[in-house]
């Protein structure tokens, strides 16, 4: 198929390019993944962290993915800067639902995003904050990591997409996230994002994350929501308000008995057109 319509987005400098794809007539899957890589890549492409497919749930593209779609309309496509699928995305969903508002799809308000890890209710306007809610975060065994030679202890945290959260005294700023931490691939079979973050004070913690499949970015949805939770969790508390400052920004993460949420920032940045040859679905 000949070019597409992108958008270009970023949450707390967590960058998406946005594909507006309804009809799921892209082919994500082509190549391993090439067409994502290539919209993604610094220099060669649009430049991002991820590709953010919007498409209806009663696409091809969500009934490949098995979406249970329920009361939600839209369906967002998550791809890793590698091409790799991932559940879920925190900054991305927020991007998604002001691009949503931005293009006229739905209303300003409250609306359910299908994703792979179930369905989000974000709660959205034309400005401002934008919160979502992203379900129970689930804390799971003990592990460790070996960031930049350093080994550090942390706990599995499940948000809908795996996490290991490591709540350190070490100096963040002297890690080197750019390569792989190094982990238990028995617990984390399908590869795991490594948050490390300051203990929890005066509610409030800073956090740095390489996320499978993209590298160290400025910032990670879920990985604040993991790190949040960790954070209580360390300085044992179940619940509570925590503010996570990030490389690209602050977040703020509330978690309760049933539930966690998570409000920040969600800018859309650029429009534009994608000249190069894309995939399309057979």
């Amino acid at each position: 198929m000949g070019s597409v319509e992108f958008v270009k987005g970023h949450g707390t400098e967590n960058d998406f390019v946005v594909l507006p794809d309804p009809d799921g007539a892209i082919d994500l899957d082509a190549d391993d993944g090439a067409l994502v890589r290539a919209l993604c890549h610094r220099r060669r492409g649009i430049g991002a962290d991820g590709v953010l497919r919007v498409a209806r749930t009663d696409s091809p593209a969500a009934a490949v993915a098995g979406i249970d779609a329920g009361t939600a309309t839209w369906f967002m496509d998550y791809r890793n800067g590698d091409g790799s699928l991932a559940e879920m995305c925190g900054n991305g969903v927020r991007v998604f639902a002001r691009h949503l508002v931005d293009a006229g799809l739905v209303a300003p308000g409250t609306h359910p995003v299908a994703t792979r890890a179930g369905t989000r209710w974000v709660t959205v306007d034309h400005t401002g904050p934008v919160t979502v809610d992203m379900g129970p975060a689930l804390i799971g065994p003990g592990s460790s990591t070996v960031v930049d030679g350093v080994e550090l202890s942390g706990v599995a945290v499940d948000v809908g997409n795996p996490h290991l959260a490591c709540v350190t005294s070490t100096d963040l700023d002297a890690l080197d996230l750019a390569r792989p931490p190094r982990f238990d691939t028995s617990l984390f079979p399908h590869g795991v994002n490594v948050e490390v973050l300051t203990p929890l004070t005066q509610g409030a913690v800073r956090l740095r994350v390489h996320e499978r499949g993209s590298g160290e970015t400025r910032s990670c949805g879920t990985g604040t929501v993991a790190g949040a939770v960790a954070a209580l969790h360390a300085a044992g508390r179940g619940t509570g308000a925590v503010t996570v400052h990030t490389p690209g920004g602050t977040l703020v993460v509330g978690v309760d008995g049933a539930t966690t949420t998570l409000t920040g920032p969600a800018e859309l940045v650029a429009h534009g057109t994608w000249g190069a040859p894309v995939p399309a679905t057979a």
